[in-house]
């Protein structure tokens, strides 16, 4: 059987009518998605696994293209990499360790067997309230969850007011309502668990323009934006911004980052 009709395969055994509620962003432009999202720095896996007191058993969820989990196939026996999208995970690298699988909240998992769960930029999009209550079940002894998420990029104050003019007045009516969580740095979520302080962490890029074009267009609210309006919004900006723009730029995000123990 072929990867992807494995997956939707999957689908069918995860329970589809439980999914169709969840909202999909992410599949139309998917390989957009694995090749233009900028990769979180290791010192943030470095800071996460110095709280892990064992390494057998990592679940990813909402994993997207798997850039999180080839990160902790590197530390762990087993991950376990779960998203609702097919068209995402067909995307993923595949690793011998790694196991991919159509899910969303609901991991699948024996009771009390994970020792890592992490959720990288997606808790904001989960029925929360479902997926603590698998996190206590499915978390072992002692389990970490760590969620984290990125905002706005930033590279200098000569193109900064652009790319924040046309991220909250040209597309921002497109966002969904689950976007206010990335611009309120995760403060607002829920969490059930006793945190653990964390220091700052950011992701540092240096782009040149097609990457940074490249990026916009992974954007959600573009994709509404177009789908609303017909047409894309993005090379207005871009006509903006590139007499603006050297060979290469820096830019930054600022990472925000939960972590507790979940026993």
């Amino acid at each position: 059987m072929c990867e992807r009709a494995r997956l939707q395969r999957q689908v069918i055994g995860h329970g589809y009518r439980e999914l169709l509620y969840m909202k999909d962003r992410f599949s139309e432009h998917s390989q957009n998605y694995a090749t233009f999202r900028p990769l979180y720095p290791p010192e943030l896996f470095d800071h996460i696994f110095r709280h892990v007191n064992r390494f057998d058993l990592s679940w990813d969820a909402g994993t997207g293209n798997g850039q999180a989990a080839r990160v902790l196939a590197g530390a762990f026996k087993k991950v376990v990499a779960t998203d609702i999208s097919a068209k995402q995970i067909e995307f993923a690298e595949r690793l011998h360790n790694i196991e991919y699988a159509i899910a969303g909240e609901n991991s699948g998992l024996p009771d009390h067997t994970v020792n890592l769960i992490t959720v990288a930029q997606a808790i904001h999009w989960f029925d929360r309230d479902k997926f603590y209550k698998e996190v206590s079940r499915a978390g072992a002894p002692g389990a970490l969850l760590a969620v984290w998420g990125y905002g706005l990029v930033s590279f200098n104050k000569a193109i900064d007011p652009m790319v924040s003019h046309f991220y909250r007045n040209v597309i921002g009516p497109y966002w969904d309502k689950e976007r206010k969580h990335i611009d309120d740095k995760f403060q607002n979520i829920g969490f059930p668990y006793k945190e653990i302080t964390s220091p700052h962490f950011e992701i540092k890029v240096s782009w040149n323009f097609d990457e940074f074009q490249g990026y916009l267009g992974t954007w959600s609210a573009v994709r509404n934006y177009i789908r609303e309006r017909g047409h894309d919004p993005v090379p207005e900006l871009i006509r903006e911004v590139k007499p603006l723009w050297t060979q290469s730029e820096e830019g930054r995000f600022e990472i925000f980052l939960r972590m507790g123990k979940v026993s």
